[in-house]
């Protein structure tokens, strides 16, 4: 079981191989205790449109995030297609696209009192870097740039 929230981070690359820097950047996080790579995938659009798996440059990852995506509203009363994504939707027609599954092990104390409270999450959602540079703004006492 999960002790924090779990992120899908889809990450885009132009170039047709992994430099190993993301990879290390996870690891330096999980050393430090904020994040836990639950699983790892890489992907590339076929010629026919279809994603495959990009083998070899992750060995013995990516089960867990095909089977979660394939999956992951199924059973699950009141959700369908139309309140979910697709990772085909999002995964560029050239390079390639790293799936993570990101454990923040960090909001898991935060997680605990949530509940412990009787709190519901009611939304979840991440800004966009435009917003970011808002917010850059604002927290600056800079007007913020048009949008």
């Amino acid at each position: 079981m999960t002790a924090g929230p779990v992120q899908v981070l889809v990450l885009g690359l132009d170039e047709a191989h992994l430099d190993g820097s993301v990879l290390s950047e996870l690891t330096r996080l999980r050393a430090a205790g904020v994040v836990r790579l639950v699983d790892l995938l890489v992907v590339r659009r076929a010629r026919d449109g279809s994603l495959e798996t990009v083998e070899g440059d992750v060995d013995g990852h990516g089960e867990v995030v095909a089977a979660l995506l394939e999956g992951v509203h199924e059973g699950v009363e009141g959700v369908g297609p139309a309140d979910s994504w697709s990772l085909a939707d999002v995964v560029p027609t050239h390079g390639l696209a790293v799936v993570a599954l990101i454990e923040h092990l960090w909001a898991g104390p935060l997680s605990a009192a949530l509940r412990a409270a009787g709190a519901t999450l009611l939304e979840e959602t991440w800004l966009s870097e435009a917003d970011r540079t808002v917010l850059d703004g604002l927290s600056s006492g800079a007007p913020a740039p048009p949008a």
